[in-house]
């Protein structure tokens, strides 16, 4: 091979990994501010699931503004630094809930809440990160 040929190749591979630094990999994560107290973090798994947080944060829908999901203890997940998360696999968006799943994350966090479910009817969606923002 020649100069000008290596040469064409390290330039190839500079530019492969200048780009693979554009693409996001990893979750897509949602953060919601809850009643200007505190936030947390849900991993998005479903396009739908997505979608409808895009749509609540442009303004396009207010339907089904309340998170609701299985809190997982002692492991943060993208939750971090709380100690639990929500389990992606369970979370729907509801328009009412009953009050015994809702609260502050910190309430969570402390025991406060004590249901498995946890549902902040005051929660706002304030982030996107990810492959699917």
């Amino acid at each position: 091979m020649g100069r000008s040929g290596g040469l064409a190749l390290v330039v190839g591979a500079l530019a492969a990994i200048a780009l693979s630094g554009c693409v996001q990999s990893g979750p897509t994560v949602v953060t919601f501010e809850v009643a200007d107290q505190g936030t947390y973090k849900i991993e998005l798994i479903t396009d739908e699931q997505i979608q409808h947080v895009k749509d609540l944060m442009s303004g396009a829908t207010d339907d089904g503004r309340i998170p609701v999901g299985t809190v997982v203890r002692d492991d943060p997940g993208v939750n971090a630094p709380w100690s639990w998360h929500i389990d992606p696999k369970t979370l729907e968006f509801a328009d009412q809930t009953i009050e015994v799943c809702d609260g502050l994350p910190q309430y969570v966090e402390d025991g406060t809440v004590t249901s498995d479910t946890y549902c902040p009817w005051s929660a706002v969606p304030i982030k996107l990160e990810g492959p699917g923002a």
